[in-house]
């Protein structure tokens, strides 16, 4: 048997100095969008009691695009920019769910440095990533190959602290089963040892309980004896 899971694979790669430079653009553009979609957000609900969802916040990134102040926005792909909302919308999810705390602001140098693109903002072809915005693939280290056959539904790119710059793959991935090998599962438990996954229970022999019965009473005998007598020994 056999069943298909999503699985990450994640490499290094050296980008040209145009493409670095597109990237960063693109990492201050969606941090800015997710924090001015998380104000909006906060807002509307101090004020209002309002609930602002992505279709909402998606509006409103129209909006600031067509702005003179933040028309710079356009000049990097629209799919991680709407992806950050995405991202907002289930941190939102997650505290109304009491799951996790209310978001918080992206910091310019504590948060990380990443982009999501989605299949429309990438092209994958004979093991050759090419994002949106961009003319030449990406420079990747293949430190292991992807799954025979596996096409990339979402590309994350991203930046550590040192610099170092990454590139992440979710694929599918087909997992083979083992078949049942006949073994029995075990349960250690209270009123029988353990208990077989077959029905069998192996009774508890306590040897445990009669080792205590025994110790109380030599316990009892020796509080009889006079202290320093030769029968306390």
């Amino acid at each position: 048997m056999s069943g298909t899971v999503k699985r990450a694979f994640k490499y290094r790669f050296y980008p040209s100095p145009e493409q670095a430079a597109e990237l960063a653009r693109t990492f201050g553009c969606v941090r800015l969008v997710y924090n001015m979609a998380l104000a909006a957000r906060t807002e509307a609900w101090t004020l209002r009691q309002e609930r602002v969802n992505y279709n909402a916040t998606s509006a409103m990134l129209t909006a600031w695009k067509k702005t003179a102040e933040l028309a710079f926005l356009n000049d990097v792909s629209s799919v991680p920019l709407q992806q950050a909302l995405r991202h907002l919308q289930v941190a939102y999810t997650n505290f109304f769910a009491k799951r996790a705390k209310y978001p918080t602001f992206k910091s310019k140098k504590k948060s990380r440095k990443s982009a999501e693109y989605t299949t429309s903002a990438f092209r994958y072809r004979d093991g050759r990533l090419t994002l949106a915005k961009m003319d030449q693939p990406l420079d990747i280290v293949w430190s292991r190959p992807l799954p025979d056959g596996a096409t990339p539904s979402t590309v994350t790119v991203s930046q550590d602290s040192a610099g170092r710059w990454f590139v992440s793959l979710l694929c599918d991935d087909v997992i083979e089963q083992a078949p049942a090998s006949g073994s029995v599962g075990i349960d250690a438990g209270l009123d029988s040892l353990l208990a077989l996954s077959t029905g069998e229970k192996v009774t508890n022999p306590q040897h445990e309980r009669r080792d205590r019965a025994a110790l109380a009473r030599a316990q009892r005998n020796l509080a009889k004896k006079e202290k320093g007598s030769a029968n306390r020994v």
